[in-house]
């Protein structure tokens, strides 16, 4: 309760209404029905004369207007304002001491202020305001009157007896009240955390949607469109000397455009790579290896796997082949050795290039998309090659327990 930016903002329930705002209504209410009763009180009571308590009920009657036009606003704000709050507790108290020494019926109205004390000021504040309401009107009163005796002992009591009641009540308020703060902050940074949360998940998502799509055209279309490159200069250095060769270039780059727009259609899609769509991981690399004059081999009981897996194989062999095609006369010699076992995956593509030294090299986009693969599914790719030795790529990936025959 020191800090003076105490307050929290966060007070609309879900519909959006201001919940101080409606509650505040049973103040309204309690503040009136505590005035009335004090009313009553005051001109019933047989001592002092009417003149007296007529006189104490006029002043009772301005407590109304002053808490109309300033302590409403200073209690629903609930003391921003620290000079308007101190302002109207002090015109309040003064107001409500004239009538107290006056009646000592007064003194209910005290139930009504004492909350006010503590909603409107700060804590130690409302706790010498509240002892001037619990006190001074007792000690005005039995100076006025000269109490003496019995009804001195007894006022004394009880007016200690609420002093002690007002200040364990009011500390008990406060903390339900700093709690209820507390707690209005921490749901109020739940709830930014969890859209924060929210936004660095969809960022998360986008970013690892467009690494995906990245990794799928650079080992489909781009490839694709390599080879086509590659084909349309073979033909035209082709025409004029060895046209039947020429011919089959052609045919096969009508074939890998084919390809390329099925893999384009899977693409849009989010299905399975062409040359799975319908086919066994064999048959596809049977397909794959012969447009690109490879031989292959399968070891082991083949049996149908996680699409996952089978996919992350398929654009491996994609990318080695590829490079091959790319940096390797185009009569090089390529194995493509397929390997299922009980609890792995591998598959091989061995060519008999020219080589290269891969820590000089640094990874390609190709080689990192293929590493990042395989790690999605828990598995591993590696390139060994030297200058004139060939280039090996393994991707080695582990076959889940239910794919275990």
């Amino acid at each position: 309760m020191e800090e003076p930016t105490r307050r929290v903002n966060a007070r609309t329930d879900p519909r959006g209404e201001h919940v101080w705002d409606r509650t505040f209504r049973l103040w309204d209410i309690y503040f009136a029905v505590v005035w009335l009763a004090t009313l009553v009180f005051v001109l019933g009571t047989a001592q002092p004369a009417w003149p007296v308590r007529l006189g104490a009920g006029c002043l009772l009657v301005l407590l109304i207007p002053w808490y109309v036009a300033c302590g409403r606003r200073v209690l629903m704000d609930e003391g921003r304002d620290e000079r308007r709050a101190a302002t109207y507790i002090a015109g309040a108290v003064a107001v409500y001491l004239m009538p107290g020494v006056l009646v000592g019926e007064t003194r209910l109205m005290a139930f009504a202020l004492v909350p006010q004390c503590f909603m409107a000021l700060r804590h130690r504040r409302a706790m010498i305001a509240v002892t001037v309401v619990n006190l001074a009107p007792v000690v005005g009163w039995a100076l006025l009157w000269e109490i003496r005796g019995r009804d001195l002992f007894f006022n004394s009591v009880f007016a200690v007896v609420t002093l002690v009641f007002s200040a364990a009540f009011g500390g008990w308020t406060i903390r339900i009240m700093e709690q209820s703060r507390e707690r209005a902050d921490l749901i109020a940074e739940l709830d930014a955390s969890r859209e924060e949360v929210a936004q660095l998940s969809a960022d998360r998502g986008a970013l690892a949607e467009r690494e995906r799509m990245s990794r799928e055209i650079h080992d489909t279309l781009a490839q694709g469109f390599t080879s086509v490159l590659m084909l349309v200069q073979a033909v035209e250095a082709e025409l004029a000397t060895d046209v039947p060769q020429a011919r089959r270039h052609l045919a096969l780059m009508a074939d890998t455009a084919r390809q390329n727009l099925a893999e384009a259609r899977a693409l849009v899609a989010g299905g399975a790579p062409a040359d799975l769509d319908g086919a066994s991981l064999p048959d596809a690399l049977h397909r794959l290896a012969a447009r690109h004059g490879a031989e292959v081999r399968v070891s082991g009981a083949a049996r149908p796997l996680a699409p996952g897996l089978e996919v992350v194989v398929l654009r491996g062999c994609q990318e080695a082949l590829s490079n091959v095609r790319k940096h390797a006369a185009p009569d090089t010699a390529v194995q493509v050795r397929l390997a299922y076992t009980a609890a792995d995956l591998t598959l091989v593509v061995r060519d008999a290039g020219p080589g290269f030294t891969p820590s000089a090299a640094g990874a390609g986009f190709g080689l990192r998309g293929l590493r990042a693969r395989a790690a999605e599914v828990g598995g591993t790719a590696a390139v060994d090659s030297a200058p004139g030795a060939g280039t090996t790529v393994t991707v080695r990936l582990p076959v889940p327990e239910r794919n275990l025959p």
